[in-house]
């Protein structure tokens, strides 16, 4: 324990050393670094599809299932989307040293907010190596050193893509800190990092439920809480049905592992009969169980003839209406109204992303002003809920609370501010 306490705080001083060099660093020279770490991605892209070969072996013989496979899954298209989001971000303004506003007192002091880094934030994270890119780049285009720990599913290629990345900062200039990888699996190192208050400013855990609870509950450093994502899709009465059912096969299965998936279906009862047989048949087609509630069990069995359909309709438990799948399953349930379905999704929601299909506008601007959620949709799909998607180059995590930041966390979301304040000799 000993020695592991003194590799954390080592990692925590060699960050918060590098992040008073890079709060001062223009943006000139963070964008060379970004496009530097872009380039040494792609020249070295073999040594991490080699590296994840590992990791994805030592998955499938550990039972990962395929959602959690394809999110650890890297290959050339994924390292050249990575470096794309690094240039990406290189292109974005740099927020760091914007005077947001100013204003003059009585007494002639001139004050202004301006826009400053939050120091040092760490990241825990899971499966999902392209994580070490985004939040590195992230980090460094808002002035901020970064400390990562990824999980031990990723570990060999996390190791590999943090080795490039803090290679190409030392190789731009850059001191040893700005981006630090703890490489210790074991998950001590989370319990330490949890309590690293003077080095870490900001605690960011990206991952499940148990990952985000233990760091929120555990944590003596400050935590921006990104959230599980049990996303609804709620089809009005009012709906056009072949858009609802494309809107929710694409929320659903286009990426079944990711937080922005939509997990449950809520369906107005004055359609039920019409879309339930339509999205049940889509839903096999891509071998989506579905868990379902008494009224949707007896439409289906009443207007399917299809056994292999039937086959995979199950009866909902009460705990389905709460879960993240983050699997090729869904649960579905037929609601009276659109209050309802509000009501359906204040209680079992967990405030990521909402949408509506409707063609009513009174019900959307309703769905949109009642829903309490980091992102709430009219007619598309809950898969919008992503950095890239919003124009942030990429994300940092989606925060699902309500303090400083909410949504896709970008360059904004990793800035605070301090006051400036102009004087000519005023005393109080």
């Amino acid at each position: 324990m000993d020695n592991l306490k003194e590799y954390m705080i080592f990692k925590g001083k060699s960050a918060k050393n590098a992040s008073k060099v890079l709060s001062l660093l223009d943006s000139n020279s963070k964008n060379k670094v970004l496009l530097n770490m872009a380039e040494n991605l792609i020249k070295k892209s073999q040594l991490i599809v080699d590296a994840n070969k590992i990791d994805m072996k030592n998955g499938e013989e550990k039972g990962l299932s395929k959602a959690l496979l394809d999110r650890l899954l890297i290959n050339e298209k994924r390292i050249k989307d990575m470096a794309e989001g690094l240039r990406q971000v290189a292109d974005l303004p740099d927020p760091i040293g914007t005077v947001t506003k100013m204003w003059k007192r009585p007494n002639g002091i001139r004050i202004g907010e301006k826009k400053v880094p939050l120091g040092v934030i760490g990241i825990i994270y899971e499966a999902r190596p392209n994580v070490t890119v985004d939040a590195a780049g992230l980090c460094l285009k808002s002035g901020n050193a970064v400390i990562l720990r990824g999980g031990s599913e990723a570990i060999n290629t996390n190791k590999c893509i943090a080795q490039i990345l803090k290679e190409s900062c030392l190789e731009s200039g850059l001191p040893e800190g700005a981006v630090e990888f703890i490489e210790i699996v074991d998950r001590e190192a989370v319990n330490v990092m949890l309590k690293l208050n003077d080095y870490i400013d900001v605690l960011i855990p990206r991952g499940g439920k148990g990952l985000i609870k233990t760091v929120v509950e555990n944590s003596t450093v400050p935590v921006i809480e990104t959230g599980t994502g049990n996303c609804h899709i709620f089809v009005d009465e009012t709906a056009d049905l072949n858009m609802a059912k494309d809107i929710l096969i694409n929320a659903k299965t286009q990426r079944p592992g990711v937080c922005n998936a939509a997990e449950s279906l809520l369906v107005h009862e004055n359609i039920a009969k019409e879309f339930l047989p339509l999205i049940a048949s889509e839903l096999f087609n891509f071998g989506v169980e579905m868990r379902v509630c008494e009224k949707t069990k007896a439409i289906l069995l009443n207007t399917l003839h299809n056994k292999e359909v039937l086959n995979l309709v199950k009866n909902a438990v009460l705990e389905d209406w709460d879960e993240e799948f983050l699997n090729l399953i869904i649960s579905i349930k037929v609601v009276p109204s659109i209050d309802d379905a509000i009501e359906h999704i204040y209680l079992h929601g967990t405030k990521h992303s909402e949408s509506i299909i409707t063609r009513d506008y009174f019900n959307s601007e309703k769905f949109l002003n009642e829903i309490d959620a980091a992102a709430v949709y009219v007619n598309a799909s809950t898969r919008f809920t992503d950095g890239s998607e919003y124009g942030f180059g990429a994300e940092i995590g989606i925060s699902t609370q309500k303090l400083h930041a909410r949504g896709p966390m970008g360059l904004e979301q990793l800035t605070t501010i301090k006051y400036i304040v102009y004087g000519d000799g005023q005393i109080r």
